[in-house]
């Protein structure tokens, strides 16, 4: 992991209130270059409506968020698509377009609107859909595709953007195993070559992968440390109320932290 003088993103006593509740409460927290950090907690924590204010998509009823040192709202919008990257838990994408024309988009903050893509978009796009195996699916229309097939298309279209901020809701959903482990593999390699990412989860042992995990319940952010850190893992057992216990296991790849229901 690499140090910043200032990070990509930070946000300071981030509050939203929906409905006389407050869904985020008062949360702080830093994203650092190099650094792949997962976000889990219970149904309703308000983990996607973070990742929404963190990425400008919300106005907060009181804190901030800096990209990049300055003030997410200071940021003009296509210098600010440039630099962060969003994936959505819906995954907003429909109509009858085919997939690599969907994460053609994903280009559109680097050339506008009204400008072509050149061949350095095209090579970004290409690689890409190379990183998320879905380069078979280009001609398809997303009506064609499987949940899973789509799923990786819309992943595609995050990461050809090349921002060095990534922020994922639930971007594991709808795939299979061998191709969670090949999102989880790419979020990392991302994160070793110095982006930032943060992604929410829902699968726990998936999150115990990261490099960091923050924890949610009610709103408010009750933990945040490296899998390997004891308050971490209780913190986690707790807010899930007890229903697994974090065991260390030996994989071929080295020691790791999994969750184990308890049954």
């Amino acid at each position: 992991m690499q140090s910043d003088a200032i990070p990509p993103l930070q946000a300071e006593g981030l509050t939203l209130r929906l409905g006389g509740r407050r869904v985020v409460d008062a949360v702080s927290l830093v994203l650092r270059s190099g650094e792949w950090v997962a976000l889990v907690g219970p149904n309703g924590a308000g983990k996607s409506t973070l990742l929404q204010l963190l990425a400008g998509l919300r106005d907060a009823d009181g804190g901030s968020v800096r990209l990049g040192g300055r003030a997410l709202q200071e940021w003009p919008g296509r210098e600010r698509a440039q630099r962060l990257a969003w994936l959505s838990q819906q995954g907003e994408a429909d109509g009858d377009i085919a997939a690599r024309d969907v994460v053609r988009l994903g280009r559109l903050p680097r050339h506008g609107l009204f400008g072509a893509p050149d061949a350095g978009d095209e090579i970004a796009v290409s690689a890409a859909m190379a990183e998320t195996a879905c380069a078979e699916l280009a001609a398809r229309r997303l009506s064609e595709l499987s949940g899973g097939e789509r799923q990786r298309v819309l992943l595609a279209r995050a990461l050809a953007v090349g921002s060095p901020l990534l922020l994922l809701d639930e971007p594991t959903t709808h795939l299979d195993a061998p191709h969670q482990r090949a999102l989880l593999r790419s979020l990392a390699a991302r994160a070793r070559s110095g982006s930032a990412v943060l992604s929410v989860l829902h699968d726990v042992t998936l999150a115990l992968a990261a490099d960091r995990v923050l924890v949610m319940d009610q709103g408010r952010l009750v933990a945040d440390g490296a899998p390997a850190d004891a308050a971490l893992r209780a913190a986690l057992v707790a807010v899930f109320g007890a229903a697994f216990s974090v065991e260390r296991v030996v994989s071929p790849t080295g020691p790791r932290w999994v969750a184990l229901p308890t049954l």
